[in-house]
């Protein structure tokens, strides 16, 4: 059964995976490839502002530390001219704890500034390359789309495209069904001229006027024919039977001779 199971699993992934093969667009799948790494980019990008936004809190902070550290120190001095050392003593002591703060501050500073360098770098790197890829995607897709127009204008011309091959299917069952046709009307024809189909419209002939009519006919042809040959005939001998005529009236014109008898 378990073996059952993994064949049906097998099947089932080979034909979904044929499918998504058939559906899915290359130009498409580049596309968005470029639109997940200009997203990218653009978190890189804010990572940047951040870090940068920190830096500049921190330097902020380390001005006001500063400031009142100069404050107590400048109040420390007047303390001790004015003879208080003990507010001179509070003053400096105060001075020192900020001093701590100041230190603490700039290491984070220091730290800040570092990340935002790489992020920098980060960033200009990862935009160099998605300039490359946007470069490569345009010229992918230009491929692409004249190799498949190369294609389909070859397919037509063969006629293994689905749409030629549909229109040829059309044609040669048009062709078909005219021969289909046609062999029909010969075939009644001929049966309705050898007599074995009635014609309800009463202009068919039966067989044996069929054949008088055949026979007329060609008698028709044969005295044409005759009549012809009489015609071309008598065009030649026409001088001949003018001279004919000539002659024939001087031999009726002159005396006939005396018949002679025979000495005995």
């Amino acid at each position: 059964m378990s073996g059952v199971m993994k064949r049906m699993g097998m099947i089932f992934r080979a034909k979904a995976n044929k499918a998504l093969d058939r559906a899915e667009d290359p130009r498409e799948t580049l596309d968005y490839s470029y639109q997940k790494q200009l997203e990218l980019l653009q978190k890189v990008r804010r990572g940047v502002a951040d870090v940068a936004t920190s830096r500049k809190r921190l330097e902020l902070q380390l001005n006001q530390l500063q400031n009142q550290s100069t404050k107590l120190e400048d109040q420390g001095r007047k303390a001790l001219a004015l003879g208080r050392e003990d507010l001179a003593r509070e003053a400096l002591s105060r001075r020192a704890a900020l001093q701590q703060q100041v230190t603490d501050l700039e290491t984070q500073h220091q730290t800040l500034q570092g990340e935002e360098e790489k992020l920098t770098l980060a960033a200009q790197r990862l935009q160099a390359k998605v300039d490359a890829f946007r470069t490569k995607k345009e010229t992918i897709k230009a491929t692409y789309t004249a190799a498949q127009a190369q294609t389909r204008i070859g397919e037509a011309f063969s006629g293994i495209s689905e749409e030629m091959g549909d229109v040829g299917l059309a044609i040669q069952r048009a062709e078909d069904k005219t021969a289909q046709l046609q062999a029909r009307a010969g075939a009644i024809d001929e049966l309705l001229a050898s007599g074995a189909l009635d014609d309800p419209s009463g202009m068919a002939k039966d067989d044996i006027q069929a054949e008088l009519d055949r026979l007329s006919g060609g008698t028709d042809v044969e005295l044409e024919l005759q009549r012809m040959k009489a015609e071309l005939a008598g065009g030649s001998s026409q001088p001949q039977a003018i001279e004919g005529g000539t002659g024939q009236g001087q031999n009726e014109s002159q005396p006939q001779d005396t018949p002679r008898f025979d000495k005995q």
